[in-house]
């Protein structure tokens, strides 16, 4: 039976989701997506991933600054008659006039086991918190962020060394397998969404630049998850000289010391308790390097704190 599917989504996370139920023959009736963005050099405007991805398949694509208190996408929608609005990272919180408007509801793919980890940065403060596991889940969207009923979640292994950008493909991936079978159980009516319990639940705020510095008290497993759950985007940094230096890769070590101090050739600097080994650093305005190369031109060496 045909069925009438917008999809609202902006980031690379809900790509492959599109591309799946795009490739599956479920038809997309229009894509909603974040608007244009200048670039930070220049007055170039840069299309979100599925706003590029969806013309490339010659969907449909609206791209409106708000969706609160914008008659005309209300107006859109509910001649649309949607049967089912899939949000996957949007960036936009989906107001409340608009939710009884498809047949099925808004389904949303949230990136964590809800009710863990609410909000806009689920898979960087996992891997932040040093959490062995995380998912999806597949809920309806209430007035509440993140607060609605579930239906499914599947969950996923993180292992030490996963940075933010390969847990989250791995995530998508897993979503756009699963969404398949969850779609065909909605429309056959066998599903059922069961309540969060909300006295679990834990937020997971917008990362700021802010956050990405690095304290070298803390102990070497907590700044190894600072690394990976910040790589790529903002990135942990320290300051040296008045410069930001960002680690991009970096593994665990034993070594004891001051907090800060680079202890061997090859850069490993003590933390709180252990070490860490940087393995690619970028020097503010610099291109991403491997330790060695760093190492031949950098002025930070053996015996420098950093702290």
């Amino acid at each position: 039976m045909y069925r009438k599917i917008v999809f609202m989504g902006t980031s690379h996370f809900a790509v492959p989701i599109l591309k799946s139920l795009y490739q599956n023959g479920y038809p997309i009736s229009v894509v909603y997506t974040q608007p244009p963005k200048k670039s930070n050099r220049g007055q170039k405007l840069n299309k979100s991933p599925i706003n590029s991805f969806s013309e490339n398949i010659s969907l449909d694509v609206r791209t409106p600054q708000k969706l609160k208190n914008n008659n005309h996408e209300e107006e859109y929608l509910s001649k649309l008659n949607p049967d089912l609005i899939i949000v996957v990272s949007y960036g936009q919180i989906i107001p409340k006039n608009l939710l009884n408007i498809p047949k099925y509801g808004f389904l949303n793919i949230h990136a964590s086991l809800l009710p863990v980890w609410r909000g806009a940065a689920p898979i960087q403060r996992s891997i932040m918190n040093l959490d062995k596991e995380t998912g999806i889940s597949i809920m309806k969207i209430n007035e509440n962020l993140d607060e609605g009923p579930v239906c499914k979640q599947y969950s996923l292994e993180i292992s030490e060394k996963m940075n933010s950008e390969e847990l989250s493909e791995k995530l998508s991936l897993l979503a756009s397998e699963k969404i398949l079978d969850v779609l065909d159980n909605i429309y056959d009516g066998n599903i059922n969404f069961q309540d969060q319990d909300h006295s679990k639940a834990t937020y997971a705020k917008k990362i700021e630049k802010t956050e990405g510095k690095i304290n070298w008290n803390e102990n070497a497993n907590k700044i190894i998850g600072k690394i990976n759950g910040l790589y790529p985007y903002p990135g942990a940094f320290f300051l040296f000289n008045g410069e930001r230096y960002k680690i991009l890769n970096a593994e665990k070590s034993y070594s004891s010391g001051k907090p800060g101090n680079i202890i061997t050739e090859d850069f490993e600097i003590c933390c709180g308790e252990g070490s860490i080994k940087v393995l690619s650093i970028q020097r503010e305005g610099k291109k991403v390097q491997k330790i060695k190369e760093f190492l031949l031109g950098s002025k930070i060496n053996k015996g420098t704190n950093i702290s």
